[in-house]
């Protein structure tokens, strides 16, 4: 697999009902405007045409395996109006995929209705989004909206900001008319989008099935719970003179000691943008006072005055991890180039070798929110995002905290793991954050 920059990308790519079309972002020379995007996108809806035989579901051979795609690639996709399509699809801006279903959230049904939206972002139906682009744009039948993104070009603050601008600049500077359209007018000389053409052979149609089944057996295996604290938030937290993350990556040390009755090994994503070109490093925050602390909460002989203490103990070690990873002087980045630079000598090192291999079994990151102002916007409310578990018995936490008084988790876990699962590790998520607050409103140095 390589990185491809295209720079100079002029159209996007939108697949509605198996179909794909090429839809020009530009005409007489500028950037098309709302209304023009919006007819754009309502031709592709009036479009009857029934796929191309193989088109409906190609996609899914992004979602199969690696050595399959890159097979059929070069012996279907290599020549002819298959490789002008294909370029058409991997040289778009960004990829859109038009959903027939409906998502969001349901007042009614809270807790399903987010599970189902997380899902349906995370893979959909695993031939309705081209997973090896920068993103997919994912448009529900009812408005909702949402991002697929491929995690190798960039980490999730940086499609989180983008996703940010993309919503303010759309609630406080573009709008809407009263009846619903975008602001401004249409335009019938802009060429129609153009319906992309396959030939897709049976052989390379029996490929594209196999994929499908491969993706469609992990996806149908994610045990996805998103849901929404509001019990309280950072406000609380900063009145208790607590790091916010530190205090939620405490409150998932103790949920996970009761979920599965032991510490593991914990990956805290930690950004590294201070650097040129930096991406990440770990943040090992199951450490020796977070596991003390973990214990004094269990003990009922404990008193809440040491258990409390302990629990500063831990939230101050936390911060120090973090400083440390944010300023380079963590571990796991210089363990792996270690790595790498053993393999082009050709050292073997059974210490890095075993290092590296140890599984995360709770691998964790918060997105962090940029500019908006909830209180001035509180409309603009969005759930942040997920990802799916990083090992197979165990559990992937993402977190987004909201203003100052709503953090919003998302947990995934593999269904055919008999020890995990997604919604019991919420629940617990929630009674440990509950719990932990509690140490401050029994102590004598609670919220003054």
């Amino acid at each position: 697999d390589t990185l491809q920059h295209v720079k100079d990308s002029k159209h996007i790519v939108v697949y509605h009902k198996g179909r794909y079309f090429k839809v020009w972002l530009y005409h007489d020379g500028r950037l098309l405007r709302p209304r023009e995007i919006e007819q754009q996108i309502q031709r592709i809806l009036d479009d009857d045409s029934e796929p191309q035989p193989g088109e409906e579901k190609l996609a899914a051979l992004t979602a199969g395996d690696r050595v399959p795609w890159a097979k059929a690639r070069q012996a279907y996709f290599s020549h002819g109006k298959n490789k002008q399509s294909l370029d058409a699809v991997e040289k778009a801006a960004f990829f859109v995929t038009l959903d027939d279903v409906e998502q969001g959230y349901k007042k009614e049904d809270p807790v399903r209705s987010l599970d189902a939206y997380a899902k349906s972002l995370i893979h959909g139906r695993c031939y309705d989004r081209w997973f090896d682009k920068t993103f997919t744009l994912i448009i529900f039948r009812n408005g909702k909206m949402g991002l697929n993104a491929e995690h190798s070009w960039a980490d999730a603050p940086i499609v989180g900001h983008l996703w940010e601008n993309v919503m303010t600049t759309e609630c406080l500077e573009l709008g809407y008319s009263v009846d619903g359209h975008c602001k401004g007018d249409t335009n019938p000389n802009i060429p129609i989008p153009t319906k992309l053409q396959w030939e897709i052979p049976e052989e390379c149609q029996e490929v594209i099935e196999k994929s499908l089944s491969t993706a469609v057996a992990l996806a149908d295996d994610v045990d996805f719970c998103s849901f929404c604290f509001d019990t309280f938030g950072k406000g609380l937290m900063k009145k208790v003179k607590t790091s916010p993350d530190a205090f939620v990556q405490l409150a998932l040390q103790l949920a996970h000691y009761r979920d599965m009755g032991k510490f593991s090994l914990t990956y805290e994503a930690s950004m590294t943008r201070l650097f040129r070109e930096g991406r990440t490093e770990t943040v090992r925050s199951c450490t020796v006072e977070s596991c003390r602390f973990v214990r004094a909460m269990e003990d009922p002989t404990e008193s809440t005055e040491t258990t409390l203490k302990f629990f500063r103990l831990a939230a101050a070690k936390h911060q120090h991890l973090y400083r440390l990873a944010m300023t380079g002087a963590g571990i796991d980045r210089h363990l792996f180039c270690l790595y790498v630079v053993s393999k082009y000598l050709s050292v073997d090192s059974p210490f890095l070798k075993e290092v590296l291999s140890e599984p995360w079994r709770l691998s964790t990151s918060q997105t962090p929110q940029q500019y908006i102002d909830l209180k001035k916007n509180p409309e603009m409310l969005a759930s942040g995002g997920g990802f799916g578990p990083v090992a197979d018995d165990g559990y992937g936490v993402s977190y987004i905290i909201l203003g100052e008084n709503f953090i919003h988790f998302h947990v995934s876990s593999k269904i055919s793991c008999s020890e995990t699962d997604s919604h019991r590790f919420g629940k617990n998520i929630q009674k440990a954050m509950i719990d932990i607050m509690g140490l401050f409103n029994l102590s004598k140095n609670c919220t003054k």
